[in-house]
């Protein structure tokens, strides 16, 4: 593969997704090892497409950095030779799914038939997500074609889902990643700890993972989740309830120390957004659970965030199109805190580092197949992806979460690999909103007809 510097060829897919990718271009150009790469910008949407490529000829122009940038729609032309190929891509884009949503509402499944238990998340789309399923095939297809010596690195949704996908049926060195696990540092801020002093492992399946081991300076750190639970976790959600300004501001909410007295192991990142309908049957029981806006997912926090993409991105725009003003106002240089360069870093330079990824189980969690995507920690070299030894969740969680997580993961990929409407009924039917056999086919009718959706209902037909 390339070396470091003028060699190596990174590509981002579905680069127009602005507020996400110019944080990561950020990353490559502050990287000392990755200087003189090329970097490939490629989307489909050729205003989104252009903003992000002026924003980055323009910010390597001000911090003067020897990174080359260059813009395409053509995935091939991005993909072709590449060292590094990041997918980021969302097939059809956020309001093609909140139509899909809205359309079975209707039918009384509440936030659309893809929330299911341990998966609530608003754009980690399974069952309904042929486009998406499809798209990362066609790129990965492509990596093995014009680029075989390629490392796949990708974040888009659904991590568990396409890490498991693509490891099965390709052939292409294939990492998911994700960075709700950064949310555990909010439990090491909230109890006061030193960072430096923290030994923590979290595993499980991507947006259902679990702190299986916490240590704060040979003390477990589960006796200080405890004391916390039982001293200051009123107080905290009292203050929490009143100040919260942000609906993801969750991993000490109320929902996550239930989860934590059922299961017992802390929920970690985006796990806390699943759970059972217990925690998600309607929006006041949302608010019960996640506090005043419901929660990330509910149909207040979602519209809070996208209305916040919305703003972010013509904050982008106004920066750009105003070339008096610095870009480094708008974005500070230094690092966005993503492990996505710095993975890259580590494969391209050989700079060994701990991460957590997501990779094939092969053994790491005993009760898991082989062949289904777990996330854990490894260790990144310019060997490649090292698996070492993990402390997987309680038999509990194994039973009571992963195994059920795990089967709805196999139905979604079913569903895309041999599709029929057979496959969709079957998923409704075990569904605690569904009623009757009729509300469940007037749903996946809803849903197929809708305009975009065409090439969907002929294979579900």
């Amino acid at each position: 593969m390339g070396s470091p510097g003028k060699s190596l060829k990174i590509s981002i897919i579905g680069a127009g997704s602005a507020v996400w990718s110019t944080r990561i271009l950020v990353d490559i150009m502050l990287k000392k090892n990755l200087q003189g790469a090329k970097v490939y910008l490629m989307d489909v949407d050729e205003d989104r497409l252009k903003l992000v490529y002026f924003f980055a000829k323009r910010y390597v122009s001000e911090i003067h950095a020897d990174v080359e940038f260059h813009a395409t729609t053509d995935r091939i032309e991005a993909i072709r030779d590449s060292d590094f190929v990041i997918n980021s891509a969302m097939a059809k884009g956020h309001r093609y799914y909140e139509m899909m949503r809205e359309a079975t509402e209707r039918k009384g499944y509440y936030r659309g038939i893809n929330s299911v238990e341990w998966n609530m998340v608003s754009d980690y789309h399974t069952i309904w997500g042929y486009y998406q399923f499809k798209l990362a095939v066609s790129i990965a297809r492509d990596i093995e074609e014009y680029a075989p010596d390629a490392w796949l690195i990708n974040v888009a949704n659904p991590v568990f889902e396409l890490t498991t996908l693509l490891s099965r049926i390709t052939k292409v060195k294939n990492i998911g990643i994700c960075h709700g696990h950064m949310e555990f540092w909010n439990i090491v801020k909230e109890l006061r700890l030193d960072p430096s002093k923290v030994e923590a492992e979290m595993s499980g399946f991507n947006h259902v993972i679990w702190l299986t081991r916490f240590k704060h300076d040979d003390l477990d750190g589960y006796e200080l989740i405890d004391k916390w639970i039982k001293e200051d976790a009123e107080k905290y959600w009292k203050k929490w309830w009143a100040t919260t300004s942000n609906p993801f501001d969750i991993q000490l909410s109320p929902v996550a120390v239930d989860m934590y007295l059922k299961y017992g192991m802390f929920p970690i990142g985006d796990t806390v957004r699943g759970g059972t309908w217990k925690y998600h049957w309607n929006l006041e029981t949302k608010k019960k659970w996640y506090g005043p806006y419901g929660g990330p997912d509910s149909e207040v926090g979602w519209a809070l965030y996208t209305t916040y993409l919305a703003y972010q991105m013509e904050m982008i725009k106004d920066f750009v199109q105003a070339e008096s003003a610095p870009l480094t106002m708008l974005i500070p240089p230094k690092p966005s805190g993503e492990q996505v360069i710095d993975i890259v870093e580590s494969i391209a330079a050989d700079v060994p580092r701990r991460y957590q990824v997501n990779i094939l189980n092969n053994g790491l969690i005993p009760g898991i197949p082989d062949n289904v995507a777990v996330e854990v920690p490894a260790v990144i070299d310019g060997e490649g992806v090292k698996r070492i030894n993990v402390t997987p969740p309680n038999n509990r969680v194994l039973k009571h979460v992963l195994l059920l997580r795990m089967m709805r993961m196999e139905w979604a990929l079913h569903a895309f690999l041999e599709p029929s409407r057979d496959a969709l009924l079957e998923w409704l039917m075990y569904d605690v909103r569904t009623r009757s056999v009729s509300q469940a086919e007037e749903a996946i009718d809803a849903m197929l007809k809708l305009p975009g959706n065409e090439e969907m209902a002929e294979v579900f037909k």
